[in-house]
């Protein structure tokens, strides 16, 4: 009878240790799933909390009209390119100020940095709505201009400015509007009365649509 009893709290202990095992690998294994399914909710996030892929556009302004595009580099970081003609003035030696556009073609990385706040407030960021911080590249060619005045001399540039501005969608459209502001510097490919560069101010101030 001793030794019956001695066997049976042996199985007995094989059985509960087999169960506590189990519940340990279960527990393991609930674990497993839990980090996988935060793993993919913040992926998730990390995905709607993004730029758009590629976007194209059109927009005007007080200073001219550009075709534009947007592509992705990071979550929160894309690329604005643009090709376009700027509003520009013209003095000539009698001292006469004539308006002409200009060609004018820009390279623009953008960091949207409050897309996260954007959604976390129920805020769209739809065509890329949001607050960013940009580093404007401008690059004025001498290929032509439109104006009423002959005989004017457009001098090539580059302008480098970084800026602070915003984007927003107009309700659900796909009509949008950008304003900011930024200080740089402008720099003379050729001799402009003997000055290589001057500052630069770029005052952001457009109406667009998103195709």
């Amino acid at each position: 009878m001793k030794k019956i009893q001695i066997r049976k709290n042996y199985i007995v202990k094989i059985f509960f240790n087999n169960i506590f095992a189990t519940v340990r690998k279960i527990g393991e294994m609930k674990r497993i799933i839990i980090v996988i399914v935060l793993f993919f909710n913040l992926v998730g996030n990390a995905q709607d909390n993004s730029v758009e892929k590629n976007i194209f556009g059109i927009q005007t302004g007080f200073f001219g009209v550009w075709i534009t595009n947007e592509t992705r580099l990071a979550n929160k970081f894309s690329l604005r390119s643009e090709i376009g003609m700027d509003l520009g003035l013209a003095v000539n030696y009698g001292d006469d100020v004539t308006s002409l556009l200009i060609p004018t073609i820009r390279m623009e990385p953008r960091w949207h940095y409050n897309l996260d706040k954007r959604v976390e407030k129920g805020r769209s960021i739809k065509n890329n709505s949001s607050n960013f911080l940009a580093l404007n590249f401008i690059y004025s060619p001498d290929w032509f201009y439109i104006s009423k005045t002959d005989n004017i001399n457009v001098i090539k540039t580059v302008v480098i400015i970084p800026k602070w501005a915003i984007k927003r969608n107009i309700g659900n459209s796909n009509f949008n509007y950008e304003a900011g502001f930024g200080i740089g510097y402008a720099v003379y490919l050729e001799d402009y009365f003997g000055d290589n560069g001057s500052a630069a101010v770029d005052l952001h101030a457009r109406i667009g649509y998103t195709f």
